[in-house]
């Protein structure tokens, strides 16, 4: 019998480390709640788990994306609500002034009504922004057509949505002439003249209106989707990057119990080696 090396100590003492080592990592799995804590765990399931999170990232901006381009488009639109009933306000006068129960008095204060509305119009489209840019115009001192709008609604980056250009003032709408007459300007024939290009500007106000209203449309559907995908995609991530509790209890019980009997090895290794003594005595 030898006693200069424990042969059995140290085979219980490696076989111990061990199993420490599992339980730390056993722990660490139900501490963090991630079955993967570090490459070393799985580095296929961490590079497909990661790739996993970045889209779900994407995804997630996207939403936030889409559901800022709706509140954009909603702006927009309830301010040519605004001016379609301008409009409106102004085809009634404009039928009122076409009519010799009209005077020539009633006419000019028709005028000056119509005047003033058309200046609202235009303010409306002036000052009709969202963070800073102008919707119904090119800008809130520039009158021309506006640039059309693009929303990135996924993850790549030709996954956008665009609406038209839109030009929703007095210029656009060619009510120039209207809004430009002098006093006693507005007669019975001119009254009758411009109903036809106040439909023609309500159709063209109409159009900008459904534009922006199929946008909106095809925004929220795809808002809708990616909700759809970023669920998927994060159950994915789940299934590889979670821990199953339930199993990895068991696990660390498993191992608990294994250290305690390897503990108890180790002391009956030691103790082998006392009964060398006997042969001393």
């Amino acid at each position: 019998m030898r006693i200069n090396t424990n042969v059995s100590s140290l085979t219980a003492q490696e076989a111990a480390q061990n199993t420490t080592k599992t339980i730390t990592s056993s722990l660490e799995k139900l501490s963090t709640g991630f079955r993967i804590n570090k490459a070393s765990d799985d580095a296929s399931g961490l590079a497909i788990a990661d790739k996993l999170r970045t889209q779900a990232t994407s995804i997630n901006q996207g939403i936030a994306n889409g559901n800022s381009a709706v509140s954009l488009l909603q702006i927009a639109d309830k301010s040519m609500a605004e001016q379609s009933n301008i409009l409106d306000t102004i085809k009634s006068k404009l039928i009122q002034a076409n009519t010799d129960t009209t005077s020539a008095d009633g006419r000019e204060s028709i005028r000056k009504d119509i005047n003033k509305l058309l200046t609202q119009l235009d303010n409306i489209a002036k000052q009709t922004n969202y963070n800073g840019t102008t919707l119904l115009q090119a800008g809130r001192d520039d009158t021309g057509v506006s640039s059309g709008l693009s929303f990135q609604v996924g993850e790549k980056s030709g996954d956008t949505i665009t609406n038209t250009g839109i030009q929703a003032n007095t210029s656009g709408l060619a009510l120039g002439d209207l809004k430009g007459l002098t006093a006693n300007g507005l007669t019975a024939s001119v009254a009758s003249a411009q109903q036809s290009i106040i439909d023609s500007a309500i159709t063209t106000l109409n159009g900008y209106r459904g534009d922006i209203g199929s946008t909106q449309n095809q925004v929220e559907s795809a808002v809708r989707n990616l909700m759809t995908q970023a669920t998927n995609v994060k159950a994915a991530e789940s299934i590889i990057r979670d821990v199953d509790y339930a199993q990895e209890s068991a696990n660390f019980n498993k191992q608990n119990i294994i250290s305690q009997a390897g503990s108890y090895a180790i002391s009956q290794a030691n103790a082998v080696q006392q009964n060398v003594l006997r042969l001393l005595q």
